[in-house]
């Protein structure tokens, strides 16, 4: 009778724990989308965040892929919404949502590569890793936004000219921004793990 009681206890501590580990998660994500809504609100305020001339400073939040696999559903769905709340057409809406998700799935593909390599003891292979966690926010919406800007919006810059022109902002926002937050991140996670010591 003991032995049940125990395994019981057992199960039901383990049941909690992956309960609190999920609702932990979506609240990440929560959060993150968030914060991407935030971003991009104040980026259209400043009129940042649309048309062939964009820096959505929201894109930085790519790095994030690389902490939790939180981030992925978490920036799709805050790009949904600022898409919505901004007054995005419905293609926009739709493809720019999905170009967010692709370049938050290959993020934290790079991401898991950077961790093995860590668990591995290669520090440089681990650094390149994280450097390139931006690149597939980059090249996705570089070459999705100007076909949305070009087909749903009807710009008439020309497919080079958006390409160019989107490309520069998400290399600002995504790769710049996003670098210069993954510094912070890494500078708080090396000074947490000292404290540990």
């Amino acid at each position: 009778m003991e032995n049940k009681t125990n395994q019981t206890q057992t199960h039901t501590t383990h049941a909690a724990g992956k309960t609190h580990s999920q609702a932990r998660t979506v609240a990440y994500g929560a959060l993150i989308a968030a914060l991407y809504v935030v971003l991009t609100y104040l980026c259209s305020l400043l009129g940042l965040s649309s048309m062939a001339i964009q820096a959505r400073f929201s894109e930085a939040l790519c790095v994030l892929t690389l902490y939790t696999a939180a981030a992925v559903p978490g920036m799709w769905l805050g790009c949904l919404l600022a898409n919505l709340l901004t007054g995005a057409v419905v293609w926009d809406v739709i493809f720019g949502s999905l170009a967010t998700l692709v370049g938050a799935l290959g993020g934290w593909l790079l991401g898991r590569l950077a961790h093995r390599a860590e668990d591995k003891g290669k520090g440089r292979l681990a650094t390149v890793w994280k450097v390139l966690v931006p690149l597939p926010t980059v090249v996705a919406n570089t070459i999705v936004v100007p076909l949305v800007l070009t087909y749903a919006y009807g710009l008439e810059d020309g497919l080079p000219y958006l390409a160019l022109t989107v490309g520069l902002g998400e290399v600002l926002s995504a790769w710049v921004f996003g670098l210069l937050l993954l510094v912070v991140l890494e500078k708080r996670k090396q000074n947490r793990q000292k404290k540990d010591k």
